[in-house]
């Protein structure tokens, strides 16, 4: 039966986009060229599809199996349509609580035979349908179901974990990737392989070691046990070399995000790649990009699998892209840098009680794709407001690596980066690799834990001062630049029933907050609603403070109208030779017409999700918040076509070809970054292709 499964994933039609980002390389190629260089500008659309449910974000990439499309919706309900047609085939609707709470980046496709399967997981569960019929398979789990909490440890009930990335198929076992609170207190980042067929749990690789396992040295001795420390989790998926039975895992940070003085060391396996053998999850190598990080520079996508030539040699290697900017290269078997990284000291003067690492690893090559450091002569002369930005920038520490700070630490490129969860794209023919990137400050500022609440306010503001208030403010009005919303009169949009859903299971990138009781959950809606009652001491919210720091807030630094405080390119779309470390070509990602209106140059702006790059010297891709879908020559960068959108896409798009008709098709919701919100997904053919 392993034998078949690994057959069946070698062998299949390239016509199809079967996988997550196009394979397991997880490399966003087709080797489809019907639609190429010479007429991409005929592209015209050739259906649409409304799921009818814009609720929240949709990052879902749709994967195509033998003339089917398989997809999420917003509230991450499952369907399959007629990939040449956009008919619905069927749809599945989970009556589980948990399922709205969620989003998703797609499903994972697997049959042995006549068993043909969807998996895809909503809250903390991971669910396997019949693929033919939408239906949930009895054996698998419980009557279709398994908990991701399962290899997790004890004390998990009141932990956040989620999985809206899919997972990684290897023989007969998928492995999962979580997404936690990146809180104090979240739940434990652990790879979780679960069999496909059974649901069974079958190995753990502990990315937070424990006494005697490799690694528990660069942790204080009790970081292991559960509500010491959380996360090191691999939120942004996985990538799998089948033939070599190698699982290549990118993790994040430890949680608290922003002050490390209670895991003091260098926190091995967080902001690690590891290469684990897909068969046990034992531990082939590792390398570690920021060493105890403070900074969220979680790993933001699966590393790409590529080939490549250096010196005249062909490698098999691993290639990851950061939120810094930076590509790190590895050999695939043994995890040596293709390209030297040098150690090189930072700042090591953080907060009272910290302890920073003296050095952090830069690549030598390839140069970054996106900056990372600014200056004064940085600031846009252009703002409004720009002697107020100078004087602001002026008062942050701003150096890259510079420690988090009580007066603000500008982070650059942001909290998104850089690169993000869309992946880099790689061309096996030319060994390019193609990274849509984010050039947007943000400012990273601690306070004091004991002077953020004032105990004279009602149990509810107080507990929405400790949980809420670093994405919705303290005010309530949010922040739409950064993407939170206002909260301001939410009672008037949303019952008090849906309100106790999203405090309880969270919703989009919101984690929720499983760990209230019911009574301060109560309380919390009563402060948003405007129904506040008098204080209640067994709701008492002043238990000492875990750590001595919080987190002041997701801020961008931002011109008084809204734009970065930098100047441009604020979002670009960058090739680079990967046989050779240098760049190719170099331009900005998206527009703001207001502004070319007035005669500046194009400026780039932020983007979500990645591109396809294809034989027929395309290199195709959405993302940016200007409702725009773009397609570049991909040897020269030059735009070749464009064509409006309902609202943005911030996914990654798909290609397949059917009845000799290739298709593109794109996932658009919009949502994100103030775009107004949609429902669709868009598959476009050539013009003179008809069905």
């Amino acid at each position: 039966m392993i034998a078949c499964c690994m057959i069946f994933f070698s062998c299949k039609s390239k016509q199809e986009w079967r996988e997550y980002l196009g394979g397991p390389e997880r490399n966003h190629y087709s080797a489809l060229d019907q639609i190429n260089t010479s007429n991409v500008h005929e592209l015209e659309k050739a259906w649409e599809y409304h799921t009818g449910d814009s609720s929240a974000q949709n990052q879902c990439n749709p994967i195509i199996v033998d003339g089917i499309l398989y997809a999420t919706t917003a509230s991450v309900e499952v369907f399959a349509l007629d990939a040449a047609t956009g008919r619905e085939k069927w749809r599945y609707r989970n009556a589980r609580d948990t399922q709205w709470f969620s989003k998703s980046r797609g499903v994972v496709y697997w049959e042995d035979g006549e068993d043909k399967r969807i998996l895809f997981a909503a809250g903390h569960f991971l669910y396997a349908l019949d693929a033919m019929k939408g239906t949930l398979i009895q054996s698998f789990g419980d009557s279709g179901y398994v908990d991701l909490k399962t290899g997790l440890g004890e004390n998990m009930e009141d932990k956040f974990v989620a999985a809206p990335t899919p997972g990684t198929v290897y023989k007969d076992f998928i492995i999962m990737p979580l997404h936690l609170s990146e809180s104090a207190g979240a739940a434990p980042g652990f790879i979780q392989a679960f069999n496909i067929r059974s649901g069974k749990l079958e190995w753990i690789f502990k990315t937070i070691p424990g006494p005697g396992e490799f690694g528990y040295d660069t942790w204080e001795k009790e970081n292991y046990r559960d509500g010491q420390v959380g996360g090191a989790n691999a939120w942004s998926g996985m990538s799998v070399e089948r033939k070599r039975g190698i699982l290549f895992v990118p993790t994040g940070s430890a949680a608290f995000d922003f002050y490390g003085g209670n895991r003091k060391g260098n926190n091995l396996f967080a902001n690690c790649l590891l290469a684990l053998d897909a068969n046990n999850g034992k531990r082939i190598w590792h390398f570690q990009f920021t060493h105890h990080d403070v900074w969220d520079r979680d790993l933001p996508a699966p590393p790409n699998l590529i080939n490549i030539k250096r010196n005249g040699k062909s490698i098999d290697a691993v290639a990851q892209i950061t939120k810094q900017g930076y590509v790190y290269v590895f050999e695939r078997e043994t995890g040596k840098p293709v390209f030297e990284i040098k150690e090189v000291p930072f700042a090591t003067d953080g907060v009272p009680g910290e302890l920073l690492s003296a050095t952090q690893p830069i690549p030598t090559l390839p140069k970054p794709f996106a900056r990372n450091t600014i200056t004064e002569k940085d600031i846009n002369p252009a703002a409004e407001n720009y002697p107020e930005l100078l004087t602001r920038f002026r008062s942050y520490r701003k150096n890259l690596y510079d420690p988090p700070s009580l007066q603000g630490t500008i982070i650059f490129p942001g909290f998104d980066g850089g690169a993000e969860w869309g992946g880099a794209s790689f061309d096996p023919e030319t060994g390019y690799l193609y990274v849509n990137a984010n050039e947007m400050p943000w400012i990273l500022q601690l306070n004091k834990t004991n002077t953020i609440i004032n105990k004279s306010l009602s149990v509810g503001n107080q507990l929405y001062i400790k949980h809420c208030s670093t994405c919705h403010k303290p005010n309530l009005s949010g922040d739409v630049n950064s993407g939170y919303p206002s909260l301001k009169r939410i009672g008037t949009k949303i019952d008090r029933t849906y309100l106790q859903k999203i405090i309880s299971g969270g919703k989009g990138m919101m984690p929720g907050f499983p760990q209230l009781s019911a009574a301060q959950k109560n309380a919390v809606i009563d402060f948003l609603v405007g129904e506040e009652k008098k204080k209640d001491g067994s709701m008492a919210v002043s238990e000492p403070a875990p750590i001595p720091y919080s987190f002041a807030g997701y801020n961008k630094f931002l011109d008084k109208n809204g734009y970065p405080a930098i100047t441009p390119p604020w979002g670009t779309l960058t090739a680079i030779d990967l046989n050779t470390g240098e760049h190719v070509w170099r331009r900005p990602l998206g527009e703001f017409k207001e502004l070319t209106a007035k005669g500046m140059p194009v400026t780039g702006t932020e983007n979500y999700g990645g591109g396809i790059v294809t034989k027929g010297g395309l290199f195709l891709i959405a993302a940016t918040n200007d409702n725009i879908f773009r397609a570049y020559d991909k040897m020269s960068g030059k735009l070749l076509w464009e064509t409006a959108l309902p609202t943005s896409s911030f996914a990654s798009s798909s290609t397949y070809q059917i009845n000799d008709i290739q298709y593109i098709v794109l996932n658009v919701g919009g949502t994100k970054l103030g775009a107004k919100k949609g429902d669709s997904f868009i598959a476009y053919k050539l013009k003179n292709d008809r069905n």
